[in-house]
């Protein structure tokens, strides 16, 4: 079953996110704002070592330039993050959160979405279920989304678990997607293809990282554009050899 590794990676999230959210809440602010600086920073390690993947960054700066002007045409992080606060006001009947807190739904589900869904794991993960229904890549990565969603939930609230859902959307439309490959792309070309992506959604991890580390604030979803981009490039290059 294609989708089986990304229903497990999912519910990892949402357990986990309920956990943190409801169980774990009332952690001490000086452990929260460590621990999440700790992750900021591996976060950006991760990023980089991602980054570096690549085996042509003239395609990574490409796609950056080029999908991040689609990604502002698009309005992309305002609509992500307008998506969050209208699922935000549906949690105001039981409980009054307002769009600006730090800690509230919008931020946490906006936030997450972007950290479980970027990333070589996610992708090559998908593919791997869809191509071959091997499911481990996945599973190695449900055990991490879980346990960060805990430290995440707990400081970002309870809307990192809602993030459960577009993570699930977004990989099982890869995993849905990547077994029609095989029909129109060869093994090496694939391999291809995810190389450059991958080092682009490094650069938007490290983006990520940044921002929890409020060292700056980087539109990230407005820079979503730049993995397709990526494919494309790759794709049209190897058409040309």
């Amino acid at each position: 079953m294609a989708l089986w590794g990304s229903i497990i990676n999912a519910l990892a999230i949402m357990v986990g996110g309920l956990l943190g959210s409801l169980v774990l809440p009332r952690i001490p602010e000086g452990i929260r704002n460590t621990v999440m600086q700790g992750l900021g920073i591996a976060i950006a390690v991760l990023g980089i070592t991602m980054a570096l993947k690549s085996e042509n960054f003239l395609i990574v700066i490409i796609s950056i330039a080029v999908g991040g002007i689609l990604g502002e045409v698009m309005r992309i992080e305002y609509r992500l993050n307008q998506l969050g606060h209208w699922v935000e006001s549906q949690f105001r009947r039981e409980e009054k959160t307002g769009p600006t807190n730090r800690g509230g739904i919008a931020e946490g589900f906006v936030t997450a979405t972007l950290i479980y869904c970027i990333g070589a794991m996610a992708i090559l993960g998908s593919i791997d279920s869809g191509l071959r229904h091997n499911h481990d890549i996945l599973y190695t990565k449900s055990m991490l989304d879980g346990i960060s969603a805990v430290i995440l939930s707990s400081t970002l609230g309870i809307g990192v678990t809602l993030s459960a859902v577009p993570v699930f959307l977004y990989q099982g439309t890869i995993a849905l997607t990547s077994t029609l490959f095989t029909l129109f792309i060869s093994e090496a070309d694939l391999s291809a293809v995810i190389t450059e992506v991958t080092a682009v959604g490094g650069v938007l991890i490290i983006g990520i990282g940044l921002n929890i580390l409020h060292i700056k604030n980087i539109n990230v979803a407005n820079l979503l554009p730049s993995i397709v981009i990526a494919a494309v490039i790759v794709l049209a290059e190897l058409s040309l050899h």
